[in-house]
């Protein structure tokens, strides 16, 4: 892969540049100019980067917490994805 592992840098920091690289990998495979060989490569490349963003991705959604109004004060609750009820916003 192109991005370096090895710098210490933030998870967001490394989910963008994630990001980045994978626009220019589907930029370049949509040009449709890239050789066969060169093609598989960036698509490799590409799902192993897709793979890295999900993960970042579920991991900063298991930190959400969502601040809820009780009793006049702000109350921090984990982030539950599977809850179809959403907190009324004031």
């Amino acid at each position: 892969m192109h991005y370096n592992k090895g710098r210490s840098e933030t998870p967001l920091a490394k989910f963008e540049e994630c990001l980045q690289r994978l626009e220019k990998i589907v930029q370049e495979l949509e040009k449709g100019e890239v050789p066969l060989e060169t093609s598989l490569t960036l698509f490799e490349e590409g799902m192993q980067l897709s793979s890295a963003c999900r993960k970042e991705l579920e991991q900063a959604e298991g930190k959400v917490e969502i601040l809820l109004k009780k009793n006049g004060k702000l109350q921090a609750e984990p982030f539950d994805p599977l809850t179809e009820k959403a907190p009324a916003r004031r």
